[in-house]
């Protein structure tokens, strides 16, 4: 039996007068790439120029009947259905029609068709709009176009649903998901109260919609709960890793971070070429092993308009890099769009309060790059690493690029271990680096480089008790 054809899709971008062409390309571009992540096949594209994205149809007249030819739908928001509604709110409904239209007649914006109507075999299943609609706007988008719709922040949460792993992953996106659906929730076709009003039949009672609505608040608190149970188990194991010096990948989805990790700590870490492959933190030991330990974190990618829900959601994985040592900003230097995208990461990041941990930028995919782009971007960051994850020579510099860092805090100091504590010498080796040892009658003196905090719990643990 055959594989069936995936669902075919059709964006939908509004450019407003803030937004350049290319920004538009941009975010059309990234856009393409998430709805491939969610196995839709696109198809088509419509853009439009207006002065806002808040019209009650989102598109003028004309891009709204181009639209449906796109998805075989009528073209004009046609109620779908006949359910009672007050008269103020049927009055609300009309008013918004009408300023809407008149809107967009003053404006006279471009509404003509830019591309042919699509042949029958090529007609979309699913409307994706890049902005974030309100729940009347994508009301009105289904009835024109007669087909589901999706914005840009359904889409990221259905990835992200998609993809969580753990038990702590799946919490955050649930919550995000629900907080998203509450107010898009609507009337179905039977309407009306589920239970009848008070004495002398005045007042409404709660409609179902009231009541999908309450479960979906009562639910999202036992998330949050259960959520903060599992905090308290992550806050009780990064107490445990105490003073170990730790690097934490960060930037956007897709920048090459899990290929990084993999390589630098040589551990079965997912990577895929897809956006939001890695929701899940996941913490590895620099590989071959260095004196002292150093702990490498991969976490959540970001991305541009990224909803606030999760991040607000993932803040207790992000808090791993708002607590690291280090921060190892890792960018696709062969995107041309790298520089908006480490904007948006450093963004999220203050979100987190992660803005004073010092940071390292890792210029990723330079394989990619000609040597006069090369040339341009070391005299742009010379600071920063460029690498490839398929270089050993690469991954070796930026491994002692990192020790070199966390050595600069680093002091020298020789201990005496006498026999009797030499239970304490392999926490030495795991913390810091031995530059030299010599045994006597009276035990083992060593040359330790550790930083002040390593330091001061090994000398608690050599004083007598």
């Amino acid at each position: 039996m055959s594989n069936p054809s995936p669902s075919r899709a059709v964006l939908v971008a509004i450019q407003t007068p803030r937004m350049t062409g290319e920004e538009l390309e941009s975010s059309l571009h990234e856009l393409t790439r998430l709805v491939k992540t969610l196995g839709y096949q696109v198809v088509g594209r419509l853009t439009q120029k207006r002065s806002s994205d808040k019209f009650a149809t989102v598109l003028g007249q004309g891009k709204l009947a181009e639209l449906a030819r796109w998805t075989g739908g009528s073209g004009t928001v046609g109620a779908s259905y006949k359910r009672p509604m007050h008269k103020a709110a049927s009055k609300r409904e009309a008013a918004e029609v009408d300023v809407a239209e008149e809107s967009e007649d003053e404006e006279g914006e471009s509404d003509e068709p830019s591309e042919a109507s699509p042949s029958p075999r090529e007609q979309a299943q699913i409307v994706i709009v890049d902005c974030d609609l309100s729940p009347s706007q994508l009301k009105n988008l289904e009835r024109a176009a007669g087909v589901q719709v999706l914005d840009r922040t359904g889409v990221i949460i259905e990835i992200f649903s998609r993809h969580a792993r753990t038990r702590a992953a799946r919490l955050q996106v649930e919550i995000a998901r629900l907080n998203y659906l509450a107010p898009r929730l609507r009337e179905t076709g039977g309407g009306g109260e589920r239970q009848s009003g008070g004495i002398g039949g005045k007042g409404a009672g709660e409609t179902s919609l009231e009541l999908d609505k309450r479960r979906i608040r009562d639910r999202i608190k036992e998330l949050r709960v259960e959520l903060a149970a599992i905090g308290d188990e992550h806050l009780t194991r990064r107490a445990r890793r105490g003073n170990e010096l730790t690097v934490a990948l960060v930037g956007y989805t897709n920048a090459g971070k899990s290929s990084l990790m993999r390589a630098m700590t040589g551990s079965e870490v997912l990577v895929a070429d897809k956006l939001f492959a890695t929701l899940d933190t996941t913490i590895r030991p620099l590989y071959p092993e260095t004196c002292p330990n150093v702990l490498m974190t991969d976490t959540v990618g970001f991305i541009n308009k990224l909803p606030h829900d999760l991040v607000a959601s993932f803040k207790s994985t992000l808090d791993e890099a708002a607590g690291a040592s280090l921060l190892l900003f890792v960018v696709d230097a062969s995107d041309p769009s790298f520089r908006s995208q480490l904007d948006v990461t450093r963004k999220v990041l203050a979100e987190v309060g992660a803005t004073e941990v010092p940071s390292l930028l890792v210029l990723n995919k330079q394989d990619r790059l000609g040597p006069e782009e090369i040339a341009s971007l070391k005299a742009e960051y010379p600071d920063a690493v460029l690498l490839s994850t398929r270089s050993q020579d690469d991954l070796k510099s930026l491994r002692e690029r990192i020790m070199r860092y966390f050595e600069r805090e680093m002091v020298d100091e020789e201990l005496h271990l006498p026999f009797t504590a030499q239970g304490v010498l392999a926490e030495i080796r795991a913390r810091m680096r031995i530059l030299s040892e010599n045994y006597d009658a009276e035990g083992l003196t060593i040359l330790v480089r550790s930083t002040p905090e390593n330091l001061a719990v090994i000398k608690k643990k050599l004083i007598p008790s």
